[in-house]
This record gives structure tokens, C-alpha cells and sequence, in this order.
């Protein structure tokens, strides 16, 4: 039988971690975060990371477990986050997703194979990313397409970090990315979660706080933060999380801060409006949908009441 978890969800600022915390010290449980930059350590300020006092309301995992200048993949996520569940469901606790990074997620959930990671994987990949700079790109796209045409396809030349991993895992495990995620999705999914989403009945108010969090990191050291954390050496991954890219370009010289602000704040209202689009192919998922202001302890009876009904807890 598999696990049985619940996944809380829905646009950034909209109270994930508050219910979360809620859920877990009511139901016996433990938060795995679903979140792919609360991962770093010392990227707090910008990736709304539980604060310390939130962090000591009730188990947590899968924060603070890589330096920001580390690689972290989903796939990786999904061994180090599947490993977390597990543990908590051998507790006897309720294993609680927190987080909006849907992707991650929803591979976890599902059990997405990613083909073996290893030290043996590790020299592959060190030896095609030699391969694509000797040979550019588009030579290494090309060949990839004879192997993967379907992967290959949906690759630009300049996007060595997929195509060094499609043939990466082909030579490791004799199958292509495609043939594997068709496994994944033809297989029953490795946990039985539901899914509970969080929102604003009114767009403006959703946006609106998108706003005013922006202005709460600003005021909470954001540019000093990032002036930190790119200083001791940062990945590409990190290095591309919205608030991050922007305040390193003010802090470059290249735009203002004012301007840096607006950016983010644009960018969080976009990334928004992507994480609504994947939130609306959960057709059995609870919606919480917000007024003006939360209602927490409405959410909070609301998510058991769902949880009880389909068999979570």
C-alpha cells in the first residue's frame, strides 16, 4: 500500500507555510518542502524561507540541505525528498508537502525515474560536457536526435545542461529521458497524496500581496542577501531564482533597484499566474480559496475535513 501524504500548494503568498505548520502540529505531521530554492542554504530573505521560529513549530525537511553554489536537479530533489517521506510515514507521522514548485512536486509524488545517479554517472557527465564543448551544440543535438528524436526535439543547441543529461542517461540505462518518463507516467504514482490549493477569490488581491512580500524582502535585507550569496559562488540553478537574477543585476550597475523591484515584482506576478495554470489539471483537489484577508482556521478545518474523506488520515 502505498503512502498516504498531503500536499499543500497554490501561488506564491498565498499562506502555504502558515497552513502547513497549522496542519502539522494538529494531524501529527512533518513538512517536506516543495519549494526548489528553499533548498540553499543562506538564500532566506528572498525565497520566503521559514523563519526560525516557524521552523521549530514542527518538523521540517528538505530545507537548508545544499550550498547555493551546489547543482541541485529535480531528480536529485526526488531522492533526497522521497527519503524524507518515507521516514516521517515510518514515524507514523503524516508526511505534508509544502511548496509550489510544481514540477518537483508532482515528480515526487509520482516517483519520476531519472536513470542512476552515481560516481560512474557523475565521470558520464563530465566526460559528454567535455564532448559538447569540443564539438559545440548543435553537433552534440544532432546526435542526441538519433538516439532521443523526441527529447532532442524539444532542445535548443544551447541548452547543454539537458542535452549532456538525455545522452547521459541513455548510456547509463540503455533507455532514453522519453522512454522513461512513459514508464513514469503508465506507472501508478509511488504516493497517494491530495492535493490542497491555496488562492485569492480576487486576482488584485492575490497580486497585491505578491506586492507587498516584495517589499517585505526588500526591507528584510534582499539586496544584501544577494550580495552575500553571490560573492561565495552560486549555481546556475540558484543563480536564476526570481529576485535573485534581477537584484544581481542592480547590484551589477546594470538597472536601478527601483527598477529591480518592479522587475520582481512582475516576475512573481508570472510566475504565479504558470503555477494557476498547473494547479488547474488537479481536478480533485481542494481549493481554498481566500477573501480579502485569510481565514486560517477555516482552511485549517476545511484541509482535515478533506484529508478525513479521502482516506489520509
Amino acid at each position: 500500500m502505498s503512502v498516504k501524504i498531503a500536499v499543500i500548494t497554490g501561488p506564491t503568498a498565498t499562506g502555504k507555510t502558515r497552513l502547513g505548520i497549522m496542519l502539522a502540529q494538529r494531524l501529527g505531521g512533518e513538512i517536506i518542502s516543495g519549494d526548489s530554492m528553499q533548498l540553499y542554504r543562506g538564500m532566506d530573505v528572498g525565497t520566503a524561507k521559514p523563519t526560525a521560529a516557524e521552523l521549530a513549530a514542527a518538523p521540517h525537511h528538505m530545507i537548508d540541505v545544499a550550498d547555493p553554489a551546489e547543482e541541485w536537479s529535480v531528480s536529485r530533489y526526488v531522492e533526497a525528498a522521497s527519503a524524507a517521506v518515507d521516514g516521517a510515514a515510518a514515524r507514523g507521522r503524516l508526511p505534508i508537502v509544502v511548496g509550489g514548485t510544481g514540477l518537483y512536486i508532482d515528480s515526487l509524488v509520482r516517483g519520476t525515474q531519472f536513470g542512476e545517479r552515481s560516481e560512474r554517472g557523475n565521470i558520464c557527465r563530465a566526460e559528454l560536457e567535455s564532448r559538447y564543448d569540443e564539438i559545440g551544440g548543435r553537433a552534440m543535438l544532432t546526435e542526441l536526435s538519433q538516439i532521443d528524436p523526441e527529447r532532442a526535439g524539444k532542445l535548443a543547441p544551447a541548452d547543454k545542461k539537458r542535452i549532456v543529461r538525455a545522452m547521459e542517461v541513455f548510456l547509463l540505462t540503455g533507455k532514453t529521458i522519453t522512454e522513461l518518463d512513459r514508464e513514469s507516467r503508465a506507472a501508478p504514482p509511488r504516493y497517494d497524496a491530495a492535493y490542497i490549493i491555496l488562492d485569492y477569490e480576487d486576482r488584485a488581491d492575490l497580486y497585491a500581496r505578491i506586492d507587498a512580500r516584495v517589499d517585505e524582502m526588500v526591507a528584510g535585507g534582499l539586496f544584501e542577501e544577494v550580495e552575500r550569496v553571490f560573492a561565495s559562488g552560486v549555481s546556475g540553478t540558484a543563480r536564476q531564482a526570481i529576485g535573485y537574477k534581477e537584484a544581481a543585476e542592480a547590484l551589477a550597475g546594470n538597472i536601478s533597484r527601483a527598477e529591480a523591484v518592479e522587475l520582481i515584482k512582475r516576475e512573481s506576478r508570472r510566475y504565479a499566474k504558470r503555477q494557476l495554470t498547473w494547479l488547474r489539471k488537479k481536478p480533485d483537489a481542494l481549493w481554498i480559496r481566500h477573501g480579502a484577508e485569510p481565514d486560517f482556521e477555516r482552511a485549517a478545518r476545511d484541509s482535515t475535513a478533506f484529508l478525513a474523506a479521502h482516506g489520509i488520515i
